[in-house]
Formats: structure tokens, sequence, C-alpha cells
């Protein structure tokens, strides 16, 4: 595949800039504070439900919608508040150097909403580096959310974008994202720069049964920089 001919998608949280530091602990604390108050649970229960929706649907708003009736406009409004979000990101100049000089088009692919991604993107001063940002309100099918992992909603983006699964990269944290994305035909890139405790390593690893320092088959490859993109 030229070079010149790739897709490129790229998730945001954990990928481009540092999530763990930056929005997870707040967007954590948040959604269970949602559940708490509007499904009507202990606090306990709730930390147990918003883990156990996204480990089974990709995302807690899924969980959230299929099970208590929760609407997702609300829900995302809600729990991506976030205050003092702004100060907390970093940017990276190396990386708005690597993404403007990679051929091809390049995407936004995150399960988090628009108004969320776009202040992290200008924040970090990424967003004038991609065409478009694909969002978790865009990613519907048929009435109803798609978010990643799910082999459909990568199709239809595809779709969407004209091109063929194939011709598409997924750059990406999560290793379940990239087992879906390449069972579809996609080629995939693990980003492990933000992977940098080995808790969270494992972590991720072993929730598709795979060890933490092996590169699964789904993967062609394991980058720690943008600027690895222009070798593959």
């Amino acid at each position: 595949m030229a070079a010149k001919g790739r897709v490129w998608l790229f998730d945001l949280d954990d990928t481009l800039h540092d999530a763990s530091h930056a929005s997870f602990g707040a967007l954590h604390v948040a959604m269970t504070d949602y559940v708490v108050r509007h499904v009507g649970v202990p606090l306990d229960e709730a930390s147990r439900l918003r883990q156990h929706y996204w480990l089974r649907y990709g995302a807690t708003l899924l969980g959230l919608v299929r099970h208590h009736g929760v609407k997702a406009h609300h829900f995302l409004e809600e729990t991506h508040r976030l205050p003092g979000l702004e100060d907390r990101l970093r940017s990276n100049a190396h990386d708005r150097a690597a993404l403007r000089r990679l051929p091809g088009r390049k995407f936004i692919l995150t399960n988090a909403p628009r108004a969320y991604a776009l202040r992290v993107l200008n924040t970090i001063k990424l967003a004038d580096c991609f065409e478009g940002v694909i969002s978790v309100e865009d990613m519907r099918m048929f009435g109803h959310h798609r978010p990643k992992p799910d082999a459909r909603m990568f199709r239809c983006i595809a779709a969407r974008l004209k091109v063929k699964p194939s011709r598409c990269v997924l750059v990406e944290d999560t290793l379940q994202h990239q087992r879906s994305a390449h069972g579809i035909g996609m080629r995939t890139v693990w980003m492990r720069r933000y992977l940098h405790t080995v808790g969270k390593s494992v972590n991720n690893a072993m929730e598709v049964g795979v060890h933490p320092c092996q590169k699964p088959p789904y993967v062609y490859a394991r980058i720690r920089s943008l600027k690895t993109l222009h070798t593959l």
C-alpha cells in the first residue's frame, strides 16, 4: 500500500496525549458519580458497573443506555465537563511535526464525545493535523451507538470515507480495538508510549489474553513515537 494512499485513523486518549495523567482520573470519578445519581446505586456498585460495562461493551455509555435508560447526550455532557482539563494536557512539538509530514489522509477516531476531543486537540495544537474527527456521536448504526471495538462500525467508517478497510491504518493503545479492526482487514499499530506503568501495560494485554511483552498476531507494529509511522 503506497503511503500517500493510506487513511490513518488515530485514537486520541493515551495515543496522542497522556490521558491517564490529564483526564482519565477525573473522568472515572465523573462517570461513577453519574451512575450513583442517575441509576441510584451506592458508590462501590456504581464503580463496579462502570468497569463492567466498559469491559463488556467497550464503553460504559452503552451499558447505561441499554440497561438503565440513560440518554447518551446527557451522559456525555455531564461526565466530560472536566474543569481544569486544559491545564493538565501536555503538548509535543515532535508529534506535530511527525503528523504534518505523514503522507495520507488522517482522522481522529475516538470513543470520546466531539466537544472533549476538540478541547484536547486544540489545546495540544494538533487540530490542524487532521482532516476530521470521528467521535462517539458519529458511531451510530440503525439508531444505536456502535463505538469501538464494534467491527460493524469499522466497516461503516471505511465506507463513509470511501476506502477499502485494507487502506486504513488504526493507531491505538487499546488491543481490543486493534483485534476488531484487524478482523475486517485494517492494518493496526499499537501505540505504547503512554503504557508507562507495568500495571497498565499488563491490564491492557491481559484483557485480550496476551503477554504484555508480546506483539499479538493482529498487530502489525508496536511503536512509542509517531515518528516511527514514517517507516511502516
